[in-house]
């Protein structure tokens, strides 16, 4: 390697360490946070947990607020990866909606022990205006955002009914999931998720489009249309 090309690769390998070691930050970080809380994140106890210096962690987040910015952004991209992604490669309409509630669900079901950072965060930072509480609402209203968009294609699609009210939806369904983590986490009831799933699925129910009538054009493209229950259509 000549000395022009090693000059170049120093500073790219010194940045790629960097990276690195800025992830394996964030990640302990997040998984303390799961723990304690946003509030509960501290430059030393960060520090003690992964074996670094103060220093160390400092040189990479100047500030304690800075690092539980990052540790909402990385759990929001999680969220993405393993909820939001999968989701939205399912048929746009009913099934896509479905898809998202029923992967949000199982994600909070999963997260009982560890907690989640967008209700826990909710809870420490509903009344401490900031570039943290910045960070998260922008973060959960990402997500409305999607569920909302989600809604309304199932209405244009034909799925729902056409004066279905997709704020109200998404309101009925946020508190579905609210319930689902308190009741499993807090109160450790049984049956949780199961309980969640079958409100999702009255919900969804009460504002579906009428069943094709055979005197009338068909309301729903029955090549896109989601499966109906025969024992619950309307007689």
């Amino acid at each position: 390697m000549t000395l022009a090309r090693a000059s170049l690769a120093a500073p790219t390998r010194a940045l790629h360490k960097g990276q690195q070691t800025r992830a394996a930050i964030v990640d302990a970080a997040l998984t303390l946070a799961l723990q304690k809380g946003l509030e509960g994140l501290s430059i030393g106890a960060l520090a003690e947990a992964i074996g670094m210096s103060k220093s160390g962690v400092f040189a990479h987040f100047g500030a304690r607020e800075e690092l539980q910015i990052a540790v909402v952004r990385e759990y929001h991209a999680r969220f993405e990866e393993e909820v939001f992604c999968p989701a939205i490669c399912e048929p746009r309409g009913l099934p896509r909606l479905v898809a998202l509630f029923e992967r949000w669900v199982h994600r909070v079901a999963v997260e009982i022990d560890a907690g989640c950072i967008y209700i826990s965060g909710a809870v420490e930072f509903d009344d401490r205006p900031g570039p943290v509480r910045d960070a998260l609402a922008g973060m959960v209203l990402a997500w409305h955002a999607a569920l909302a968009r989600a809604i309304a294609a199932a209405i244009e699609e034909g799925h729902l009914r056409a004066d279905t009210d997709p704020a109200q939806m998404l309101f009925e369904i946020h508190g579905l999931v609210l319930a689902l983590h308190h009741d499993a986490r807090f109160l450790r009831q049984p049956g949780t998720l199961e309980r969640a799933e079958r409100a999702f699925a009255r919900l969804v129910d009460a504002a579906r489009a009428p069943l094709v009538d055979t005197a009338r054009a068909p309301l729903v493209d029955p090549a896109r249309a989601p499966p109906v229950d025969p024992a619950r259509a309307p007689r």
